[in-house]
């Protein structure tokens, strides 16, 4: 379900410049950085993606969700770590995405982990955003 402007807590603002090969900021000056295509899609390398961009965003955005059920299910996840893979590559309509998300969970169980993770991936905003667009692996 989509949330109304007048739900909005907050709005991050940031301006590319030069698309792939260029670089991105936010309003605020927090983030300022060199964007260039992998050296896989031609490019230099030399600065980061906005793969490697996106990883970083729904990695955080999954931890944070995975918090939100743990405690729900009063699980223990000190320790966690969640990893996000953001693959792209050609498809019929030129390039899409594919995402693995992979979570350690050391104080609890295999099964524990991955009921978990599957519950996150249902309250997580950055996996509501890519359902259904998108293949998202999710792997403990």
């Amino acid at each position: 379900m989509s949330i109304q402007q007048s739900d909005v807590l907050y709005t991050a603002v940031a301006t590319a410049e030069n698309g792939r090969d260029g670089r991105v900021s936010t309003s605020d000056g927090r983030l300022d950085v060199v964007v260039n295509p992998p050296k896989e899609m031609g490019g230099s390398g030399a600065g980061t993606n906005p793969e490697q961009l996106f990883a970083a965003g729904y990695s955080a955005c999954f931890q944070g969700a995975l918090g939100v059920v743990a405690r729900n299910e009063s699980a223990d996840v000190s320790g966690a770590t969640v990893t996000a893979e953001v693959g792209i590559g050609k498809n019929d309509e030129g390039f899409g995405l594919i995402v693995k998300i992979s979570a350690v969970i050391p104080n609890v169980d295999q099964a524990k982990a991955k009921e978990l993770i599957e519950k996150a991936h249902q309250v997580c905003p950055y996996s509501k955003a890519t359902a259904g667009n998108i293949t998202v692996e999710l792997a403990v």
